[in-house]
C-alpha cells in the first residue's frame, strides 16, 4: 500500500517536472534531440539491438527523432516500434513496427501512433530495448512517468519469478529512460509497481544498472 502523503509527493513532482521540459525553448529541444542522438548512437546495448520500441514527442519530451532517422540511414536492419493504447486490455500498450511509411493516428491523448493493423504487433517480449519517457528520474534508476501507468502494466511481466514466465523473464527487454537533464531529482518517492530501469539516457550522459 502507497501511503497518500507518497502519492501526492509523485503527483507535485510531476507536475512541476512536466511544466520544466514543457518550458524549454525550440532551440533547446533541438539541441536536446541531437545530442541524443549521440549519445543513444553511441550505447552498446542498443547498438546490439534488433527490435526497439520507442515513442514520438509529446507534452516537451526529447524528440527521438533524430536518432530513428540516423539508424534508418546507416543502419536499415534495425527495426523500430512505437506504443499504441491497447484495444482491447485497458491500461496496456501494444508496440506496432514503426517505419517512414506508417500511417499515424491520434489516440484519445492526442499522441500519435501507428494505425492498428495485426500484422504488424511486436510482442512486448520480442522487443531488444524499449525507450521509455520519463517526466523524472533519479541516480539510482527509479523513473517518475505521466501517471497513467501503461509502461508499468505491460512491463510487470519482466517482474514475475513464476517459472511459467522464465522464458519470456530471459528474453525481457532493456529498459531504457529518456529525459532531459533538467527532470533529474535528488530521490524520487517510489511505489511498489514501478518498473526498475536498466540505463537512463539524457542528452549530456548516460547511467547504466546493474541488469544493463
Amino acid at each position: 500500500m502507497v501511503s497518500e502523503k507518497v502519492m501526492n509527493s509523485r503527483a507535485v513532482l510531476r507536475k512541476e517536472l512536466r511544466e520544466a521540459r514543457r518550458a524549454l525553448s525550440a532551440v533547446q529541444q533541438e539541441e536536446a534531440a541531437r545530442s541524443m542522438a549521440v549519445q543513444l548512437n553511441s550505447l552498446s546495448l542498443l547498438d546490439r539491438a534488433r527490435n526497439v520500441a520507442g515513442y514520438l514527442v509529446n507534452d516537451g519530451e526529447v524528440n527521438l527523432k533524430p536518432y530513428i532517422d540516423s539508424q534508418w540511414q546507416n543502419n536499415p536492419s534495425k527495426q523500430f516500434a512505437l506504443p499504441v493504447l491497447h484495444p482491447v486490455r485497458k491500461g496496456h500498450l501494444l508496440f506496432l513496427f514503426y517505419s517512414r511509411h506508417t500511417r499515424l493516428v491520434r489516440n484519445k491523448y492526442n499522441i500519435e501512433e501507428p494505425a492498428l493493423s495485426c500484422q504488424n504487433v511486436l510482442p512486448t517480449s520480442q522487443c531488444d530495448v524499449i525507450l521509455m519517457p520519463l517526466v523524472g528520474f533519479d541516480t539510482k534508476g527509479n523513473r517518475l512517468g505521466m501517471g497513467g501507468g501503461y509502461y508499468d502494466r505491460t512491463l510487470a511481466f519482466t517482474q514475475t519469478t513464476s517459472h511459467s514466465y522464465d522464458q519470456l523473464v530471459s528474453n525481457k527487454p532493456k529498459l531504457v529512460g529518456i529525459a532531459h537533464d533538467i527532470q533529474e531529482v535528488n530521490s524520487l518517492p517510489i511505489a511498489p509497481w514501478d518498473v526498475p530501469l536498466d540505463a537512463i539516457v539524457t542528452p549530456t550522459r548516460t547511467l547504466l544498472f546493474d541488469n544493463a
